[in-house]
């Protein structure tokens, strides 16, 4: 059960920092090298690791019956005004993160697809089957539309002018709105989850 928990938090942790990758090299394409120059376009998971959100939140998570291992790593910086695409820029350095984290589970989906052909063992499927699960959870939770989170800022692209006000209603309620979605809403993703887990590995966690 302990190495069970330690490839997941292992797991989590490069998965978190290739989604703020992800983010940084986005910014980078479209113009801003704030990142880069912040010395965060790096694979040293020590330069993203946040304390809360690495280590505390996914060792509390893990201790409650049920519970799944979650986290996240420190937002890599970027500055909106340097972006080329003024209209469309910030939309796709959010989208970036949740996109790479589908990315790495449709790999790991289809190593476990064609398990038969590259006969693997049971432990690299079981692994697989890790990252599969938690990039898709990484992806669907960053995907709701609740600041800070990407979804928000993928809807307020969407959103014209004269629906501002969901935004800055959405803005300034943010941490009580995220706060409650976390703690009594989150099984609501689940089902998505495992409906993506099922198309990417065939595997019914339902």
């Amino acid at each position: 059960m302990e190495t069970v928990f330690i490839f997941n938090i292992i797991i989590l942790i490069l998965s978190v920092v290739a989604h703020e990758l992800a983010h940084g090299y986005a910014a980078e394409h479209q113009g801003d090298p704030t990142a880069r120059l912040a010395g965060r376009l790096t694979m040293n998971p020590l330069s993203h690791m946040d304390l809360m959100g690495s280590f505390i939140v996914p060792v509390l998570l893990s201790l409650i019956p049920g519970g799944i291992v979650f986290g996240w790593a420190k937002p890599v910086p970027y500055n909106p005004y340097n972006l080329k695409n003024q209209r469309w820029g910030e939309v796709w350095v959010a989208a970036a993160g949740p996109l790479t984290n589908v990315f790495i589970a449709l790999v790991f989906g289809l190593i476990i697809r064609f398990n038969e052909v590259l006969s693997l063992s049971m432990a690299v499927i079981e692994i697989s089957s890790m990252v599969v699960f938690i990039n898709i959870l990484l992806a669907v939770f960053n995907m709701i539309p609740i600041p800070p989170l990407d979804g928000s800022k993928v809807l307020f692209g969407f959103l014209s002018y004269k629906y501002n006000y969901i935004k800055e209603w959405l803005s300034r309620n943010s941490i009580f709105i995220l706060l409650f979605f976390i703690l009594f809403l989150w099984r609501m993703m689940l089902p998505v989850v495992f409906l993506l887990f099922g198309l990417f590995t065939g595997i019914d966690l339902g």
